[in-house]
């Protein structure tokens, strides 16, 4: 605990732009919430647990991204297009990073340090990337904000699914720090991709079956069956920021 309060003592004695109220949490290293000042307006990154004991869901107060829409990054190398982050993959034990418009869902490998000694860090890189005046997202980054866009060939049944993921579903699900992208539905199978707090999570399938698959099955009579295709969300992100790096090396 001394050695908690005397890094942070330093992280921010040396950081001119962020003028914290150190109290709350150098009263503890779980407290919920640590305040600072950010040009002028106060600001208190709050945490949340989630279902997933390896994601913690941060709320820093203000807004994240510009638009409505989640990017969930797996990797480093999958987040070049987010200097947020980045900064946060470079943090010991971070293993996914998941950006919604009003929170951060950071997840740590399973056998690293507790969150107790991983909280500061994030603090702290949280807070000196919103004092750097970077941008969340790089001008360039195109990723689609959201899957269940209707587009011109959905059926009919299709349409249905998009909309109850986005109206009754997605919601709920991102209350827990996570999100459900839609994938396909092919001969009565609904194949969803888990991201941030989801991905991975003991009770995810619990979820999906018990919670998703009879919701869906209820509104709509051609679902016969919902499932999990985590990995392959990944893959489709991949060849987006493929296509990205090539329009970079082009300029």
């Amino acid at each position: 605990m001394v050695e908690i309060k005397q890094w942070y003592q330093r992280r921010v004695r040396g950081n001119p732009v962020v003028s914290c109220l150190r109290n709350t949490y150098l009263n503890g290293p779980t407290a919920s919430s640590i305040p600072l000042v950010l040009s002028n307006r106060s600001m208190f990154i709050q945490t949340q647990t989630t279902p997933n004991p390896n994601s913690m869901k941060f709320v820093p107060g203000i807004q994240i991204l510009d638009h409505i829409g989640t990017y969930d990054f797996n990797s480093l190398e999958s987040a070049r297009i987010s200097p947020l982050a980045r900064q946060l993959f470079r943090i010991d034990g971070v293993t996914r990073v998941f950006l919604a418009p009003d929170f951060i869902s950071v997840t740590k490998d399973d056998n690293e340090q507790p969150w107790n000694t991983m909280k500061p860090d994030i603090f702290a890189c949280i807070m000196d990337f919103f004092s750097s005046n970077q941008p969340v997202l790089l001008d360039e980054a195109t990723l689609a904000s959201s899957s269940s866009t209707i587009n011109e060939d959905d059926d009919e049944t299709t349409i249905m699914i998009k909309e109850l993921l986005d109206t009754r579903i997605r919601p709920t699900v991102m209350e827990d720090g996570g999100d459900i992208r839609f994938v396909s539905f092919d001969d009565g199978i609904v194949k969803l991709a888990l991201q941030g707090s989801c991905s991975g999570c003991p009770s995810s399938s619990v979820t999906l079956k018990n919670g998703i698959e009879n919701m869906m099955q209820f509104y709509i009579p051609e679902v016969l069956s919902v499932e999990a295709v985590d990995d392959e969300i990944a893959e489709v992100q991949n060849k987006v920021f493929e296509e990205f790096d090539k329009t970079l090396d082009k300029d």
